[in-house]
C-alpha cells in the first residue's frame, strides 16, 4: 500500500518505473527540439496532432485489450475536454510552438516552474492567501524565472520574445490544466482518461493547424525519428509515472520536478550543443529551490 510516509523498502518495480519517467520525460525536450526547429520540416501543431491522435490510438487501443470502460458520461467528456485542451493544446502544444527557437533547456527549466503557477492558480481557485512559506517560495521561484527569461526578452528579436512568453503561458496552461483534473476526479482508469485527453487535444492541434494553415510536413529522418521517440516513449512514460504514483511515496514521485530539467539541460548541452550560461544556472537553481518550497509548504499543510 502506498503511502507519504513510507521511510524504507521502497518499491523495486517503482522505482524502475520512476527511473523511465526521469530518462524520458526529460528527452522529450529535446526530441521536440529536433522535430521542429529550422529545416525540419515539421510544423508544430501538425506535429502535435499527429503525436496526440497516434497516441490515444494506441492507449485505446492497449484499454480496450485490457477491458477497461472506455464509454465516458457527458460530464467526464467535459472535464476531459477541458482539461485535455488545457494540457496538450495549450500547454504541450505552446512548448512544441516555442521550441521552433528557444533551446530544449530552457523549454525544461520553465516548465518545470509549473507547480509554482500550479500553487498560484490554487490560492486563486480556493480564495485563499497563501501561507508564509508558500508566499516566500513563489517569490524565490519567480525570481528564477525572471532571470531565465531575461536574455530572451531584453535581445529586441520578437520572435525570441514570442517564443518566451509561449513556454510561460504553456507552464500555466499545464498548472491550470493539472489542478482542474485534480479537482474534478473521475472514476475512468489513468490510460483511458489520457486516451480521451490526447484525442480532444489532437482535434484542438486539428483547429490550429487549418486556422494557421500551416503547410504540409516535410520531416527530414531526424525529424521523424524524434516523432517516433515521442509518441512511442512519451505514451510509455505517462505509462511508467501513473505506476509510479502507485507503488511509491508520493514525496518520491515527485522529484521528477527536480531531475527533469538538469538532465534536459545536460541533453540539450551534448546533443545540440546549446549554451549554458550563468543565466540558466542562477534562475534554474532558484526556480528548483521555489518548487522545493512549494513542495515542503504541501507536505506541512496535508500534516495539518
Amino acid at each position: 500500500m502506498k503511502t507519504d510516509t513510507q521511510p524504507q523498502g521502497l518499491n523495486r518495480t517503482g522505482l524502475a518505473n520512476l527511473l523511465v519517467v526521469y530518462l524520458v520525460w526529460s528527452s522529450t525536450y529535446l526530441a521536440i527540439r529536433i522535430a521542429v526547429r529550422e529545416g525540419a520540416g515539421f510544423p508544430p501543431f501538425t506535429m502535435g496532432l499527429m503525436r496526440a491522435a497516434l497516441g490515444s490510438l494506441i492507449l485505446f487501443t492497449w484499454s480496450y485489450l485490457q477491458k477497461q470502460r472506455i464509454r465516458i458520461t457527458r460530464r467526464e467528456g467535459i472535464v476531459l475536454a477541458v482539461s485535455g485542451l488545457l494540457l496538450w493544446v495549450a500547454g504541450n502544444g505552446l512548448v512544441t510552438f516555442a521550441e521552433q527557437r528557444t533551446e530544449s533547456g530552457l523549454a525544461a527549466l520553465l516548465v518545470a516552474a509549473s507547480p509554482i503557477w500550479a500553487a498560484v492558480v490554487e490560492a486563486i481557485w480556493d480564495r485563499k492567501l497563501p501561507s508564509p512559506l508558500l508566499f516566500v517560495s513563489l517569490l524565490i521561484g519567480f525570481g528564477g524565472i525572471v532571470v531565465l527569461t531575461l536574455p530572451s526578452l531584453s535581445s529586441g528579436v520578437q520572435a525570441d520574445t514570442i517564443a518566451t512568453l509561449a513556454l510561460l503561458a504553456a507552464a500555466v496552461a499545464w498548472s491550470s490544466g493539472s489542478v482542474y483534473q485534480a479537482r474534478n476526479q473521475l472514476t475512468l482508469t489513468p490510460r483511458v482518461s489520457s486516451a480521451y485527453q490526447m484525442l480532444f487535444g489532437s482535434i484542438g492541434f486539428a483547429v490550429l493547424a487549418f486556422v494557421l494553415q500551416e503547410p504540409a510536413p516535410t520531416p527530414n529522418t531526424e525529424a521523424w525519428l524524434a516523432w517516433l521517440y515521442l509518441v512511442i516513449f512519451g505514451t510509455l512514460a505517462f505509462t511508467s509515472y501513473v505506476v509510479a504514483l502507485k507503488l511509491l511515496p508520493t514525496r518520491i514521485v515527485m522529484t521528477y520536478a527536480y531531475v527533469n530539467p538538469v538532465l534536459a539541460i545536460l541533453l540539450g548541452y551534448f546533443v545540440l550543443g546549446e549554451e549554458i550560461t550563468a543565466f540558466t544556472i542562477g534562475g534554474s537553481l532558484l526556480v528548483l529551490l521555489g518548487v522545493a518550497g512549494v513542495f515542503r509548504e504541501r507536505q506541512s499543510a496535508q500534516k495539518r
